[in-house]
């Protein structure tokens, strides 16, 4: 092929290129290959390295060759990898102190047990000593005339083999000839030793003979029958391996885990340390394949227990996003969690410490969780009977514990699960009624304006009092500041937000105070079984920062409690199975990570000892106040009862009646209240008495009627008279029940 060049500027439109040898231009792309695929250096000069570039060709961008990291950057990934030193359980003092506690309970108890069955074994020794007696004579006998090598000598004569016989004969004899000078002389010691302790005293002589029965007994032991029984009963746990732990995850039926498994069965799943013992279980951290997340995995939590042939409650498989979404954190407990009653320090503490969090309980390897609660706000969320009340419970005991916290406790559910607490409150309610409603309505505008003047007075503190703008113990302490730690618990606050008459103002202070009390050591707790928008003010569930979700029914409902996202990112209360995993949820945000927690459980007896040590506490301070002294709350709703007053203003002989009559004859009534309904244009007034009456079951209807001046009839919407008596008289039934 010849090389002919064509000068560029012959052609003025540039659509001409220069031509090269093919051969010369893959050596252009491949400049590390072998030397014998390299063209001459004549070759090379014809396509230069700024040439023009061929259509086609392939740029690698990638080179081969061993990866060249910095020294410092792979240090740092291994050290963020180091095992610790000191296990982790001895580094938290709590931790240690329970873990020898166990530890110490555990042998006092075998150590019981075997003492009390110590007559029982030296029965067992005398019974069998008969047999080791024999055992013992017969063994002697069979090794002093070499017993055990006779079939071997018959077998030769059998075989007509004279000279192994021969053989094994003399090497019988001579070993004969030792062993019953051996045997004698064993005998004749222990004839000299039975003579010398008779002639001791009666108790040498019984513990000599205790001694002779103990050993024969152990020779005569049978082998199936031990002598010493069992103090506990080994659990039959399979120790988790990285087989079993890889057989799980096929089980599961995850497209990416079977792809990848099939594709390479030794790598597709990697363990990045070892399989320990982590607590009360076994932890594994693994890589799962590519494009596998944990919530894949969770998703399928059962399954996983079914292929580890565990309970349900033993296996909890959690992720760690700070590494990436693949890493699964794996941990198979010995014990059902479900099946755990953790006990709470604060049935025998004295006092405690708000700024320091309260114990709330443990997580599934027994560590103890602690909720911090100054500067953050509550939301506890959960179906009924799955221990939303008593996890409140909780934080109100450790929260009242200390004799610097004011308490406003409203318990909207009536049943007076709180009540125990009710002598340590500022302010405190339980009922289900529109006053205890409208009372919990007003505590949340006090606390309103409780932080807007928390905030000048926190404004004013000189720097080296406050660096921070925040309250610390330190200015608690100062009790003439006014900004001690106020705590508001709200259980059941659906029924607040939910009310037609108070639930709009109360959910805009209680969005208010949640973003703006918090450095100022206002918390405000909420508890509610029912979390949707209208409940739950998505202002309000946006800015909570501990969230704690037990079992609930669905994604909106987990999201709502837990956060946008959190069941997409594999933070799912509905695995939780109904009652039996009471008390167990997701707590988020008072620890790095989200965390399964079961939360301690404080029975009424336990919650009214330590509200009593608390109020002790608080009158030796000087610290009760409000409801505590009996004083008299301040009120800004007037209480007054919607049904009551609509009989008042339609009279038995109207059975039906429209609403906007009904709403004109409240507002002359009682103007304060029922004003703003009045000034309400068209049917915004008929429906604002169409919505205060829902709560009650009573619906509305079309109803024929005439103006009170005048008029001609029409069809409007109305209520009947008797739907209000009815709902009066069953509301009066079950208040009596």
């Amino acid at each position: 092929m010849t090389h002919d060049h064509i000068d560029p500027n012959e052609n003025p439109d540039g659509r001409d290129a220069d031509i090269v040898h093919l051969d010369a231009a893959r050596a252009g792309r491949q400049p590390d290959g072998p030397p014998e695929d390299r063209p001459a250096e004549a070759d090379r000069t014809v396509t230069p390295a700024d040439g023009p570039v061929l259509e086609g060709e392939i740029v690698r961008v990638d080179q081969p060759g061993p990866d060249r990291t910095d020294w410092r950057t792979d240090l740092e990934a291994k050290a963020r990898a180091r095992q610790p030193i000191v296990p982790l359980w001895l580094r938290s003092a709590p931790e240690a102190i329970e873990t020898l506690k166990w530890v110490g309970r555990h042998y006092l108890h075998v150590s019981g047990y075997q003492l009390a069955r110590a007559p029982l074994y030296g029965g067992r020794l005398a019974v069998r000593s008969p047999r080791g007696f024999a055992r013992l004579v017969s063994g002697m006998v069979r090794w002093t005339f070499d017993l055990e090598g006779e079939p071997v000598r018959l077998a030769s004569v059998q075989k007509a083999d004279p000279e192994n016989y021969i053989k094994l004969s003399r090497q019988r004899d001579s070993r004969v000839r030792l062993r019953v000078w051996v045997t004698g002389a064993a005998l004749v010691t222990l004839l000299i030793a039975a003579i010398v302790v008779a002639d001791q005293p009666t108790h040498v002589q019984w513990t000599t003979l205790a001694v002779a029965l103990a050993a024969l007994g152990v020779i005569g032991k049978p082998a199936d029958r031990p002598l010493i029984n069992r103090a506990v009963v080994p659990a039959n746990v399979e120790r988790l391996t990285s087989a079993i732990v890889i057989r799980a995850l096929t089980a599961l039926s995850i497209a990416g885990i079977n792809q990848a498994i099939a594709k390479n069965p030794k790598d597709a799943i990697r363990f990045v340390a070892p399989i320990t013992r982590d607590g009360p279980g076994w932890r594994a951290d693994i890589d799962l394949p590519y494009g596998v997340t944990v919530a894949d995995v969770m998703d399928k939590r059962d399954r996983m227990a079914s292929a580890l042939r565990r309970p349900l409650g033993c296996i909890w498989p959690e992720g760690d996003s700070s590494i990436h979404e693949g890493r699964l954190i794996l941990w198979v407990g010995d014990k059902d969690l479900s099946k755990t009653v953790v006990r709470s320090p604060l049935a025998k503490a004295s006092s405690h410490d708000v700024f320091k969090g309260i114990p709330f309980g443990s997580d599934p390897r027994g560590r103890p969780i602690v909720v911090p609660i100054i500067q953050h706000n509550i939301l506890i969320g959960s179906l009924p009977g799955q221990g939303k009340t008593a996890a409140v419970r909780v934080l109100a005991s450790g929260a009242l514990l200390d004799p610097s916290v004011e308490g406003w406790i409203h318990e909207l559910k009536g049943t007076g699960d709180l009540d125990p607490h009710e002598q340590n409150c500022h302010r405190y309610v339980s009922g289900i009624e529109d006053e205890a409603v409208a009372y919990a309505a007003d505590s949340l505008t006090l606390l309103r304006k409780e932080v807007m003047r928390r905030s000048g007075a926190l404004k004013a503190l000189p720097p080296d009092l406050c660096p921070d703008k925040r309250v610390t113990r330190q200015i608690a302490d100062k009790r003439s500041l006014g900004l001690h730690p106020l705590i508001c618990i709200i259980d059941e606050c659906q029924n607040l937000f939910a009310h037609p008459e108070y639930g709009g103002r109360a959910g805009d202070d209680a969005e208010f105070i949640i973003k703006l009390g918090r450095a100022l050591g206002v918390v405000l707790i909420l508890a509610t079984q029912r979390p949707d928008k209208d409940s739950l003010p998505t202002g309000i569930s946006a800015n909570v920062s501990i969230r704690f979700c037990l079992r609930v029914a669905g994604q909106i409902e987990n999201d709502m409690i837990l956060g946008t996202s959190a069941y997409k990112n594999g933070v799912r209360a509905t695995v939780f199975v109904p009652e039996t995993d009471a008390g167990i949820g997701y707590l988020v945000g008072a620890t790095p990570m989200p965390k399964v927690v079961r939360s301690a459980y404080l029975d009424t007896p336990a919650t009214q000892r330590i509200a009593d040590r608390a109020h002790a506490l608080r009158a030796e301070l000087g610290t009760l106040s409000g409801h505590g002294l009996g004083e008299r709350p301040e009120q800004l709703t007037q209480s007054y009862d919607l049904l009551v007053d609509i009989l008042a203003v339609v009279p038995p002989s109207e059975a039906k009646v429209w609403n906007e009559i009904v709403v004109d004859r409240l507002t002359d009534l009682r103007s304060e209240v029922y004003g703003p309904w009045a000034a309400l244009e068209g049917g915004a007034r008929t429906a604002q008495l169409t919505a205060a009456l829902k709560p009650y079951g009573i619906k509305t209807m079309q109803v024929w009627g005439t103006p009170e001046g005048g008029g001609k009839g029409a069809n409007r919407i109305g209520i009947a008279r008797d739907d209000i008596v009815n709902a009066i008289t069953q509301r009066a039934r079950g208040a009596a029940s």
